[in-house]
């Protein structure tokens, strides 16, 4: 006999299949192989049976329901809980087992994935996160966790084995310049379920917030030479700093379709790079913004008669000037108003706002003349650019 109750699902989730339809499909599954069967006789052993076997139906089906609900963080059981971390990539004990520091050696721009296993002969060590081998030949350090949970030494150099398989004539080593840490009691089932539910929080691969915290993750990279501009057919990828390789698996892992990164229209500006991941090879640009030079002469003047801190306004407000120039986003324009309120600011321990009289700024960036856009008070940027003042750049004079 097979008969198929269905899943009745709404808002609330699963709800439990009625007694009455359990025994309804319960007597028409036996009907179907035993002709002239009845169950509708009242004191019979059948009627018994029938009714016995509704109960134990209705537990099961009960049984069904929890188990569906137990499909969240919030229910799951430790055997489910323990499959979701895994398909985040969060096995248990990756906080509490023992743990190295390892660097990867091999071709450049090998990518080494999440989940790749090394060896200390004895045991066995899984990264957390992946890496990609940099312009040196080498991993930065790449955390990797002991599989199970135990207590052993993990000296300097002693993790040299690859366990993970990689393509034919690609070859790695591996090495741990330091020391291993040992573990902390074994993870809580609680704990393990909270970093689920957090992991579950974040960015979604494929987002352009998911490409720029994995950019600024990136050693080296300066948070505000980071943009990703939309253009035509897709995204153009601009980032300062840090190892080219590093940057390029940040893409490669954030990006769900590589054919929608594009090349800058100026090819001195991109930088190519291309990662091996397994047996595939992948090639593509992201844009290095170049250097704006930039100059300021500040002029500036005050109502009081005999003001006498003159020079302390001067070096204050050159330097609040520098601070602003140089912390401007990549492409964004140069805000008179936010010079002229970076000014202010550095200078109030020297002269109130309220007793300047006149402030003007004269810029220029690579040696022009730079004036703002008519009507606004914006000086515009080349977008795929950045601004930069060394502090001979900017002058400030009482006149």
């Amino acid at each position: 006999m097979s008969t198929i109750i269905p899943v009745i699902m709404t808002e609330e989730g699963p709800t439990p299949t009625s007694a009455d339809a359990l025994r309804n499909a319960l007597v028409n599954g036996v009907a179907q192989t035993n002709p002239g069967y009845t169950a509708n006789l009242p004191g019979s052993l059948i009627e018994d049976i029938a009714s016995t076997d509704v109960g134990a139906l209705t537990m099961l089906e009960q049984g069904r329901v929890d188990q569906i609900n137990s499909v969240t963080p919030y229910g799951a059981n430790a055997a489910v809980l323990a499959q979701q971390g895994l398909m985040l990539g969060l096995p248990k004990g990756t906080k509490s087992n023992a743990s190295v520091y390892v660097i990867i050696s091999g071709p450049v721009g090998r990518v080494i994935p999440p989940g790749f296993i090394v060896s200390d002969g004895s045991h066995q060590y899984t990264l957390t996160q992946g890496g990609v081998v940099e312009s040196s030949g080498s991993t930065t350090q790449l955390y990797a966790v002991a599989t199970t949970y135990g207590t052993w030494p993990i000296p300097e150099n002693s993790v040299t084995t690859i366990i993970s398989s990689v393509p034919s004539g690609v070859t790695l080593t591996v090495t741990n310049p330091n020391a291993g840490v040992a573990p902390t009691s074994d993870e809580s089932v609680a704990n393990y379920r909270a970093r689920i539910l957090q992991a579950q929080t974040v960015v979604g691969a494929g987002t352009v917030a998911m490409l720029k915290a994995r950019l600024n993750a990136v050693a080296g990279v300066q948070p505000r030479l980071v943009s990703v501009r939309s253009v035509t057919g897709g995204w153009e990828v601009i980032c300062g700093g840090g190892d080219a390789q590093a940057i390029g698996l940040a893409i490669f892992e954030s990006i769900l379709d590589l054919s929608t990164i594009k090349s800058s229209a100026t090819a001195a500006n991109n930088v190519s790079v291309t990662l091996a991941d397994g047996s595939d090879t992948y090639t593509f640009d992201f844009v290095n913004p170049p250097q704006q030079a930039v100059t300021v002469a500040i002029t500036w003047n005050t109502g009081i008669t005999g003001f006498t801190k003159s020079a302390q306004v001067n070096s204050l407000g050159a330097v609040g000037v520098q601070n602003y120039i140089n912390s401007i986003t990549v492409g964004q324009p140069i805000n008179l108003n936010a010079m002229s309120a970076s000014f202010e600011q550095a200078v109030s321990g020297a002269i109130a706002l309220s007793d300047i009289t006149s402030l003007s700024f004269a810029v220029t960036i690579n040696g022009s003349t730079a004036a703002p856009t008519a009507g606004t008070q914006a000086i515009p940027s080349d977008p795929e650019s950045y601004f930069y003042a060394n502090a001979t750049d900017i002058t400030s004079t009482q006149g």
